[in-house]
């Protein structure tokens, strides 16, 4: 199969995926809104900062092991990649028991000192339903190694497309669950419930696919454990800053401004950013193609995959500014049952943020490829804790505003840091992508 056509089957796969992932993210917000009001859901969404973070990753030793098996198997180092196979699902063995153990301990913590008291969920029902929903995500963190068995076999599209079913099943029964006029202990029962399910599954399918297991008997070695938790410390900052981005703000806005105003930002945040969501749809397409072309040695394949990735990130992003800048306000309050309204300043600022994010999004991918995490993960931290911090002080002089200008001060300083580190790894000149932009994937010389 050649490059443009597993691009177009991955990118087909992707778009279904993210289709779906959008809609289970925007889709279920009216009805959260509707079945548990404003304020409980804004205190819903303080009270997930936990599993939301486990969501991001596995705390990066999967996606370690992931991209050190894929370059030793593209190489054709088969041997490697079986031991490499096996020293992996032993560490994320590890990593699932102390996920739990460390999980446990910051709920009995938080519980300790009455954080659950004071919330408007009852105590018992928030503990209960984010255990649950933390149990639920440490089961996926197996998922992130085995996603690249069918990044081998170049079957990555089959991949996305048992994914999209985990996450249609996940939206169809919440909302079944809210319709119902059940509660977060149910709809956390729910998310346990499907995981349970898919996640054998989608093993089982992944070492059908590549029977690397039944040629050759890998063997734990030590020197690899060591690489893998070296590269996994790197790939951890990536769901940190994250977490420290994405839940610190949200804490900083229910601290300064109270639950209403969390409601008000997310739901503005998460409406705006699904233009975002076309960015990471696009990297994902050409992620699995991309890192294969670098595998294998074909460098000018990868440079020539890049340069159409940042092309179409960079023609949706001024698509979608122009879309959301006319439509968006009215968009929102169909949306939200005009039951929620983010002041007109505060739009506007979040519709700077999808420019600079288009800029640094699609250079990350290369970060992965090459499985040299720190280049973006320590920048990526210390942007999101300039961020969150520059967020608390703006919202209390300026409001909901402030909180946007704070928000997209990360994509800012990752604009102006991460393109050229890119571009530099791939020995790729950055006036060639801005003066030759070209949708045409060209044949590697």
């Amino acid at each position: 199969m050649t490059i443009k056509e597993n691009l177009i089957k991955n990118g087909l796969a992707t778009g279904v995926g993210k289709l779906i992932r959008i809609a289970e993210q925007l889709f279920l917000v009216p009805f959260f809104i509707s079945a548990w009001g404003g304020e409980y859901y804004g205190e819903w969404l303080t009270l997930t900062i936990i599993p939301s973070f486990l969501a991001f990753s596995d705390f990066g030793f999967g996606t370690s092991a992931a991209n050190i098996f894929l370059l030793k198997y593209t190489s054709g180092d088969e041997q490697g990649a079986a031991n490499i196979a096996k020293s992996g699902t032993l560490m994320i063995t590890i990593v699932v028991l102390f996920s739990i153990f460390l999980s446990l301990s910051i709920i009995i913590g938080l519980d300790k000192y009455g954080v659950f008291d004071k919330s408007l969920i009852k105590r018992s029902d928030a503990i209960l339903a984010i255990s649950l929903m933390i149990i639920a995500k440490i089961i996926n963190f197996y998922n992130q190694f085995f996603e690249s068995y069918f990044r081998c076999a170049r079957k990555a599209a089959f991949s996305i497309n048992l994914q999209t079913v985990y996450s249609a099943a996940n939206m169809l029964l919440g909302l079944t669950v809210l319709l119902i006029g059940k509660g977060v202990v149910h709809y956390a029962l729910i998310n346990l419930a499907v995981s349970l399910i898919f996640n054998p599954i989608y093993i089982w399918k992944a070492r059908q696919i590549l029977p690397i297991h039944n040629r050759y008997k890998g063997v734990i070695i030590k020197s690899e454990l060591k690489e893998i938790a070296n590269k996994g410390f790197g790939y951890l900052l990536s769901p940190v800053w994250q977490a420290i981005y994405f839940q610190g703000t949200t804490f900083v806005v229910r601290l300064t401004l109270g639950p209403l105003a969390v409601a008000v930002f997310n739901t503005t945040r998460t409406l705006v950013r699904a233009v975002n969501q076309v960015f990471n749809m696009v990297t994902l397409s050409v992620f699995p193609e991309f890192q294969f072309q670098i595998g294998s040695g074909n460098m000018e394949s990868a440079r020539q995959i890049f340069r159409l990735t940042f092309t179409i990130v960079i023609v949706a992003a001024l698509a979608g500014i122009i879309f959301l800048y006319f439509f968006g306000p009215w968009l929102y309050g169909v949306w939200t049952h005009k039951t929620l309204d983010p002041p007109a300043g505060m739009w506007n600022v979040f519709l700077v943020g999808i420019a600079l994010n288009a800029v640094w999004w699609t250079s990350t991918i290369t970060f992965q490829a090459l499985n040299k995490p720190y280049y973006f993960t320590v920048l990526g931290t210390i942007s999101a804790i300039i961020s969150v911090g520059a967020t608390y002080f703006l919202s209390q002089s300026h409001g909901l505003l402030g909180t946007a200008l704070g928000s997209i001060l990360l994509d800012l300083i990752l604009a102006l840091s991460i393109l050229p580190m890119s571009c530099k790894l791939l020995d790729q000149p950055i006036k060639e992508i801005f003066s030759n932009l070209n949708l045409k994937l060209k044949p590697a010389k």
